[in-house]
């Protein structure tokens, strides 16, 4: 299996933190548009998916 993205410790630190307090504020968004609505529903969906896109990204 080949690396889709291989980042230095740093690159992948900044980009860790970064897509997680976005995720955090979509989720937040979500909330607040009100949780059972669908724009609500779509906010937080984006924001698991973000909080959670480096977990596929390899570093060295």
């Amino acid at each position: 299996m080949t690396d889709l993205a291989t980042l230095s410790a740093r690159q992948y630190r900044l980009l860790d933190a970064t897509s997680k307090l976005l995720g955090v504020a979509l989720v937040a968004g979500g909330l607040e548009a009100g949780g059972s609505t669908p724009p609500g529903l779509a906010l937080a969906l984006a924001g698991v998916a973000c909080a959670t896109a480096t977990v596929f990204l390899t570093h060295e």
